[in-house]
């Protein structure tokens, strides 16, 4: 039985919340299809955008529970700290491991629906910073979906929008503003057959949806799934293995962390920093101590040994101030793609 493309997905981050409140507002009434967003939200507070979306929009707008039902015209925004997966008509709240830094993930929700509903599938990557997004945009047209980027030039913050189009030729690109009238237009064409897919791609799939659910990904065998690396995970530093989807290149640990390249990078370097940082914590404090060891052993009278300790705390002094300056020239480092403005393609 064919379908029409009815399951809509949205991922953004840095500047998602203004964009997705703008698109809500203009979403028609009629729409038919069921839209699920990952939005980048803080894990230690409530979302208020489904809040701030349901002022504006003619549409229901929610945090769904898990096992809830999908329902068509419905915005379903996965909450905080949660991934959203879609299965079987079925919405699923986990706690899976993060990806990419991010809980809930963007790639984890369209990795779910382009499994579950292949050609049925519209997916869209909105603003934000480095990468979440492209892998899961890339399997959704792996699996017969339509995919569907923001203009960069319009997006304000364009990295995921350029990072999407660097890896997966994107069947529309579009400005917010357009994104509405084309979603309308899009949902009232037929799907077409799902494409031959090598089972290998599809068993990589579905292991990785069972490891956003929270099951094990080292009893999963995650590890066999790829090339075993030198590489820890910044999160839980367990071993890393590289998956290879197309050209993108992606790791996961044997815990479940899953990381791009990018993101790996923006972790790993962040990490070197804070160790810099307690490098020289403790360098100053040792100077304080040995500062202050000095000045006791001076009130003593006990001249030699206080200059003795003075000497290592104006040593120490020097070289916290070297690690200062290492720490000021430390770049935060990621892999994203030097920026390629496309223009809009509908």
């Amino acid at each position: 039985m064919r379908h029409q493309r009815d399951i809509v997905v949205i991922g953004a981050s840095s500047g998602g919340v203004a964009a997705l409140i703008e698109l809500a507002r203009n979403m028609p009434a009629d729409f038919s299809a069921p839209i699920f967003v990952v939005q980048h939200v803080s894990p230690y507070a409530d979302s208020l955008l489904p809040q701030l979306m349901n002022e504006v929009s003619a549409l229901t707008v929610k945090h769904p529970t898990n096992g809830e039902k999908v329902k068509a015209g419905t915005i379903y925004i996965a909450p905080p700290n949660h991934h959203m997966l879609v299965e079987n008509n079925t919405i699923c709240v986990t706690s899976g491991p993060k990806e990419n830094r991010f809980r809930p993930s963007i790639d984890a929700l369209f990795r779910s629906v382009a499994y579950s509903y292949g050609p049925r599938v519209i997916g869209v990557v909105l603003t934000g910073y480095l990468d979440d997004g492209t892998s899961g945009l890339w399997s959704i047209q792996r699996l017969g979906g339509v995919t569907v980027v923001q203009d960069p030039h319009d997006a304000m913050s364009p990295a995921m929008p350029v990072n999407a189009l660097e890896f997966v030729e994107a069947d529309h690109i579009v400005t917010l503003h357009a994104l509405p009238a084309l979603l309308s237009q899009l949902t009232k064409e037929r799907a077409p057959a799902k494409p031959r897919v090598p089972k290998a791609n599809l068993e990589q799939i579905d292991l990785e949806l069972s490891i956003a659910k929270n099951d094990n990904a080292f009893e999963l065998g995650i590890i066999d799934q790829g090339e075993l690396t030198p590489f820890t995970c910044p999160e839980c530093h367990g071993a890393l293995t590289k998956l290879i989807e197309g050209k993108l290149i992606r790791f996961r640990c044997h815990t479940g962390h899953a990381y791009t390249i990018s993101a790996l990078l923006s972790e790993v370097t962040e990490s070197v920093e804070s160790m810099q940082y307690q490098a020289m914590r403790g360098l100053e404090e040792s100077k304080m101590l040995l500062q202050s060891l000095g000045e006791y052993f001076a009130k003593e009278g006990r001249q030699k040994v206080a200059d003795t300790f003075m000497s290592k705390a104006k040593k120490n002094g020097q070289q916290a101030r070297l690690m200062r300056e290492l720490i000021s020239h430390h770049d935060i480092t990621s892999g994203d793609v030097a920026p390629r403005l496309p223009k809009p393609k509908v």
